[in-house]
């Protein structure tokens, strides 16, 4: 089960969030703080020269956050620590694709300014803290019948 979905920046400023279990705003900007510093520190190993493998995943309190960088924006989902990271790494990548297609080459502007889009796209994608559809092309047609509507 996801517990949230988190795309930030790498200066640390949470650019999207969503949460399908109750938090309190404080604990939020706290979690969010805490799962920054956890993967930005992660990913500068890599810029050094003697590279350390890291995978994608790591443990975060009693969860496991699966994460993905794509351009400046790190896209992290929280999951159950018995779930399936792989299939989690397919669904970021899933809703990064449909961003991509969506907004023609997706910036961190266009999550900005377009967010009750964005959060569209990610109703259509996670349902109740679960993967509620995999195909692109639906997801797509599901979003060209919202734009159609008055």
């Amino acid at each position: 089960m996801l517990h949230y979905l988190l795309v930030q920046n790498r200066q640390g400023k949470t650019r999207l969030s969503k949460w399908f279990v109750s938090y309190d705003e404080h604990e939020k900007r706290k979690v969010a703080s805490e799962i920054h510093q956890l993967i930005s520190g992660r990913e500068n190993k890599f810029n050094t020269k003697v590279a350390q493998k890291f995978s994608n995943f790591v443990e975060f309190r009693t969860h496991k956050i699966v994460y993905r960088r794509y351009a400046g924006l790190f896209f992290c989902l929280c999951v159950d620590v018995d779930d399936n990271e792989l299939a989690c790494l397919e669904a970021i990548h899933l809703f990064v694709e449909v961003l991509d297609a969506y907004f023609g080459n997706v910036c961190e502007l266009d999550l900005v300014f377009n967010f009750h889009k964005v959060y569209a796209i990610v109703d259509e994608v996670f349902l109740a803290g679960e993967i509620m559809e995999t195909s692109k092309f639906l997801i797509m047609r599901r979003l060209q019948e919202l734009d159609q509507m008055p």
